[in-house]
């Protein structure tokens, strides 16, 4: 007999409940036993209350091979949809852990790419939830197609919709390149793994001992490799951070940052801003000390707190308005750019150039690190990139140089020549090829040589170069910077030039893409 209407609802709930179960109380447990949340509670605490709609719910596997059809789960072991992050739509997917250990099938592959497709129809960001064994190895090459499908989508997704990435458990081999190919990836620390060849595999080809936490952990992926940029302490608070991410971000790359009332006054004026830069220009200070007291309500949200700490990055307010931070940090390597500093900071302003995210810069910087670990391992290639990253970038520039700029460092961090739109200096500002010293040694190389006291003669020389070069004023003679300001104003003089610079269009050559020196 033909199933009557009851039945057909039956049969729909049992199917609903199936799927809702995962792989039932005894994998939730020791889901949870792991210091981990199940995949529906990352997705309820990651989308605002009540708003996640599930899509592609009763996707089962089509496998055959090893006993697969005698083992289905309604979802597959990946849970897709969409929802509503601070009020704004937002798509997700995340792997449950519980069904075939999150690992990844032709069909789950779809469900991914089905939601993808959907975010860029649509305009919206994704956000993914890795925790996952990696490919089916029931399925062969279908599932590491079904990777190369997610993969493609990530690359034509990049720059269109943010796309973040949460690793809460293990990633590894193949997976790790979905979230590498992302705009930024979270990790949890101590329940989170990201690499590409695991420990036992390591110690077979190469006999290196190592532990997963050491080798692909949370620490070692923000603090070592640089792969993540941010570092939580637990599942709900990577999913709390995740969100207040969002809330500096457009939805996509042709709406504007999403603007917030602000209570701090647009027009205030902080006079201790007046003592933060030492006098003496060989003393450290801490560049956030400025950041803070400049944006609105002293709070910057930072990027890669742990990695290359002599550059520091984030996003922050102004007037309400999302702004990008970058700073050179004079209290880490004296703020010389080095190979790590570079790709950081220019990885951050491409980003902000791709999402209309006006680009505040904070320039005290002696030079590139010196060293031949430095040469050898690309400095020049990799210097360029941050050099690249601010010519290429056409979104509003503002540069405040708080002390030193010296040389091609000067060039790369925001100088009115790489299109920068306003360029401030404090009295402090040092802008020359190099340091006083350096120069003196180099110019009066045979007058020190042949002088009765070279000491004497040395710091006289330096003190007339430091007085005629070291200083803010033959660069705003030629116009390269707008104005040089008391650092009590820095705050009104930014919104200012912010809103001046509200409806700023700039134009590139037509090209298909440019050849970043990769």
């Amino acid at each position: 007999m033909p199933m009557d209407l009851a039945d057909k609802r039956a049969e729909l709930q049992r199917r609903n409940e199936a799927a809702l179960a995962g792989g039932g109380p005894e994998r939730v447990r020791r889901q949870r036993d792991a210091g981990k949340l199940s995949a529906r509670e990352r997705l309820d605490l990651l989308f605002d209350e009540g708003t996640f709609e599930e899509i592609d719910r009763l996707v089962a596997h089509d496998c055959t091979d090893f006993g697969m059809e005698k083992q289905k789960v309604p979802g597959d072991g990946f849970v897709t949809g969409y929802g509503r992050i601070d009020g704004r739509p937002a798509y997700a997917f995340a792997h449950d852990f519980t069904v075939f250990g999150g690992s990844l099938s032709l069909r789950n592959a779809q469900k991914v790419c089905k939601i993808m497709d959907l975010a860029i129809k649509t305009g919206a960001p994704v956000v993914g939830l890795n925790d996952s064994g990696g490919a089916r190895i029931h399925e062969g090459v279908a599932s590491l197609g079904g990777y190369a499908e997610i993969f493609l989508r990530n690359t034509l997704a990049s720059g269109v919709v943010p796309q973040i990435s949460a690793v809460m458990g293990p990633c590894a081999g193949g997976a790790v390149y979905s979230p590498a190919i992302t705009d930024f990836v979270f990790m949890v620390n101590q329940t989170s793994h990201m690499f590409v060849t695991g420990p036992d595999v390591i110690r077979t080809v190469t006999h290196e001992q190592i532990s997963k936490e050491k080798l692909g952990g949370a620490r070692a992926h923000n603090e070592i490799s640089g792969s993540a940029h941010f570092l939580a302490d637990d599942d709900r608070h990577c999913l709390q951070m995740i969100r207040e991410l969002l809330s500096f971000l457009p939805s996509n790359n042709l709406d504007d940052p999403p603007h917030r009332a602000s209570t701090d006054s647009p027009d205030r004026v902080d006079p201790e801003l007046d003592d933060v830069v030492p006098a003496e220009s060989d003393v450290p200070y801490d560049i956030k000390d400025i950041a803070a007291r400049v944006v609105d309500d002293a709070y910057l949200f930072e990027v890669q707190e742990h990695y290359a700490s002599n550059i520091v990055i984030g996003f922050a307010r102004l007037a309400g308005r999302p702004v990008g931070i970058v700073a050179n940090q004079p209290s880490v390597l004296a703020g010389c750019l080095d190979i790590d500093a570079s790709l950081k900071g220019a990885r951050f302003v491409r980003f902000c150039d791709a999402f209309n995210i006006p680009i505040i810069t904070f320039e005290d910087v002696p030079g590139f690190l010196p060293g031949s670990d430095q040469e050898h391992g690309g400095i020049i290639k990799h210097g360029a990139k941050l050099l690249y990253a601010y010519c290429e970038a056409t979104v509003p520039k503002i540069t405040v140089i708080t002390r030193k700029a010296y040389g091609g460092a000067y060039c790369v961090m925001g100088s009115k020549h790489v299109r920068t739109d306003i360029n401030f200096a404090y009295p402090t500002a040092e802008i020359a090829v190099m340091g006083p010293e350096g120069a003196v040694n180099i110019l009066y190389r045979r007058e020190l040589a042949a002088a009765d006291e070279p000491d004497q003669f040395r710091s006289e020389k330096v003190e007339e170069f430091r007085m005629q070069f070291a200083n803010p004023y033959q660069a705003a003679e030629r116009g390269w910077i707008d104005e040089v300001i008391e650092p009590r104003q820095t705050r009104a003089k930014l919104v200012r030039a912010l809103r001046m610079l509200e409806n700023k269009t700039e134009h590139s050559p037509r090209k298909k893409h440019g050849n970043i020196p990769l």
